[in-house]
């Protein structure tokens, strides 16, 4: 898939293709129907499929705090589009310029003179411009002054349910990671370059993997029994804790990943944690021998749980 940073690396070569913007938090199974949506129409007008979206986020940029959590960081956006058959990802920067722009400037800097789309497909709730005041309707009446064609695609619905990354987030608040998985259309996973850390971990018994989290909010927490994928031909199995760590006076949201079985250097290396099933949330402790009690009972009942999945 070839990636695009910033509309001045679009070269007018590659200009010309057919087009969807949005976030696509998760490509679940409602973004991958709209992508083999998109496939089809390129396919057709013999142009690449190609997605926008920005970094970061509208809600992100405009309210830092109450923005949604990230189902998805950037890269594992990028690999889960690339999967399903994008030809070009285009990421654009969000930001006080992107945010004024109004929706008569968003369609002819970006669709037409930026990108030349020759076919727009976009979502039911699909808005644009500042202030989300372009809807389809306005889209649909620029696209035939403009010349594209704007095609609407229905929301995808799963036991009647309405596939969306609001679906996905509220079961992975409740750490529901089955039906998660269900419509994503995929198990739920996080990925990550493996970080030096304190090595308390190590100090105590329990070497863990650390990967920073790359997104202001997760969308789960605590203790759960997980894979990890990355490090052999196969999945490892293992334990996690995701939050701040209270015992130590942790700050930072850290995914720590204990590998059942496993004493190799991981440092660097970029792996892939599934979620299985939750244990119990976080916790804080009266003392490090407290925590290391129950980080025993936790990799027991995961190796117990994950055992039986085998």
């Amino acid at each position: 898939m070839e990636l695009v940073r910033g509309l001045q690396n679009l070269s007018k070569a590659a200009r010309g293709c057919v087009l969807t913007v949005g976030n696509y938090d998760g490509v679940h199974l409602g973004h991958q129907q709209m992508i083999r949506a998109l496939r089809q129409r390129a396919a057709e007008h013999g142009a690449p499929a190609a997605v926008l979206v920005f970094e970061p986020s509208s809600k992100e940029f405009i309210d830092p705090d109450g923005a949604p959590a990230r189902l998805t960081r950037w890269r594992e956006k990028f690999t889960a589009l690339a999967a399903a058959g994008v030809d070009r990802l285009v990421t654009l920067r969000f930001n006080e310029c992107m945010r004024a722009m109004s929706p008569e400037e968003f369609v002819d800097r970006l669709i037409v003179e930026g990108l030349g789309a020759r076919h727009v497909v976009v979502g039911d709730d699909f808005r644009y411009g500042c202030k989300a005041r372009g809807t389809i309707e306005t889209l649909r009446d620029a696209g035939h002054a403009q010349g594209f064609g704007v095609e609407q695609i229905a929301p995808f619905v799963m036991d009647g349910v309405r596939v969306s990354s609001t679906a996905v987030r509220e079961r992975l608040e409740r750490a529901d990671y089955a039906g998660a998985s269900r419509l994503l259309g995929r198990p739920y996973r996080m990925l990550g370059h493996v970080a030096h850390g304190r090595e308390l971990g190590r100090t105590l018994g329990f070497p863990t993997a650390n990967l920073h989290l790359m997104r202001r909010k997760s969308p789960t927490w605590g203790v759960s029994a997980v894979r990890i994928f990355g490090i052999g031909a196969e999945p490892l199995g293992g334990v996690a804790s995701l939050g701040t760590r209270p015992t130590v006076n942790g700050t930072e949201p850290l995914l720590e990943v204990h590998v059942f079985d496993f004493a190799g250097d991981l440092y660097g290396r970029l792996i892939e944690v599934e979620f299985v099933e939750k244990l119990r949330d976080e916790a804080r402790f009266d003392s490090l021998d407290d925590m290391v009690k129950q980080m025993h009972v936790d990799a027991a009942q995961a190796r117990e749980l994950l055992s039986r999945l085998d």
